[in-house]
């Protein structure tokens, strides 16, 4: 199969509402690929079409072969789906929470005690197994989930938003899960709207306002969108200056960052034009996944206006 997901023009309408607007994707078996964008971008209706939850307005699309339309149980029996809010029973222990779970995907019982003890040591959750959830720190919690959503051993695995609330070092740990399962075989899609996350990701789709934005890997965006030099520089009145900057002859974009403006120039020797706008010394920086978005934000703003 050359692509476990492919979409031609897949939409969402919710009455007037446009959640999905004509979306093309192509994913490969054994990526990790980052839904990512703002809240309200589209990501998770994106997601429950994809997972066979909601039906599409219109286009079309499948996933490992499967028919958007026609073929949602198949769907829904072949992949691992982690929700924004844990699916976890919180009256029930870590062992009888991956039990059900094993239930659910109808795992043959003489090799369930086998892919609870799989999942209890994959998901670093040894001494935990009786646990009753209700008492689970929220990293604990999340890696729980992840193990519940992966015990059928999955082709494709949907995460949405699945590191919100938790800790810096609990999403680094979560994501060495991620990437194992990925060196499997397995196609993973993670919603998320930290940059940090995305990076770590081979394929990276930026949603906007239902729209997908672009799909290819982080370096590939990075060069494609930022053509030419960019700087930092730090400013007074950011707001103030973000116009009348862009303005400027060799200029190519500004977008601000708090209280200072990263700055595109043509050419880096351009840089003179900006300096005595900046309180320091203007420095040159490598793009970030943000300054991607921003532009691309911007474009896509433009092209509506």
């Amino acid at each position: 199969m050359e692509y476990t997901i492919t979409t031609c023009n897949l939409t969402k309408k919710f009455g007037d509402f446009t959640a999905v607007d004509h979306v093309n994707l192509n994913i490969k078996p054994g990526e990790i690929c980052a839904f990512l964008g703002p809240n309200g971008a589209g990501k998770t209706t994106a997601i429950r079409m994809l997972c066979g939850i909601l039906e599409p307005s219109c286009g079309s699309g499948s996933v490992l072969g499967y028919d958007l339309y026609k073929d949602t149980e198949s769907i829904k029996q072949n992949l691992g789906y982690m929700s924004q809010k844990f699916s976890l029973y919180q009256d029930l222990n870590v062992i009888e929470n991956l039990d059900f779970y094993a239930g659910i995907y109808s795992i043959d019982k003489n090799i369930r005690k086998i892919r609870i003890e799989e999942m209890i040591c994959l998901a670093d959750l040894q001494g935990s197994e009786l646990e009753l959830v209700v008492n689970l720190s929220q990293g604990f919690k999340q890696r729980l989930a992840l193990a519940c959503a992966i015990i059928s051993d999955p082709e494709i695995i949907f995460l949405d938003e699945p590191t919100s609330g938790v800790s810096p070092a609990v999403r680094r740990s979560f994501f060495n899960i991620i990437q194992e399962q990925a060196g499997k075989g397995k196609t993973i899609i993670i919603s998320t709207h930290f940059m940090d996350e995305a990076e770590r990701c081979g394929q990276i789709a930026f949603f906007n306002e239902g729209k997908l934005l672009a799909l290819d890997n982080p370096d590939n965006l990075k060069k494609e969108f930022i053509r030419g030099s960019l700087f930092r520089i730090e400013v007074d009145n950011p707001v103030l200056l973000l116009d009348k900057i862009s303005k400027l002859p060799g200029v190519k974009d500004t977008s601000m960052h708090g209280r200072t403006l990263h700055v595109t120039l043509e050419e880096k020797a351009n840089v003179d034009i900006i300096t005595g706008y900046s309180r320091t010394i203007p420095e040159a920086i490598d793009p970030s996944l943000e300054d991607v978005f921003l532009v691309l934000a911007r474009r896509r703003g433009d092209q509506t206006s």
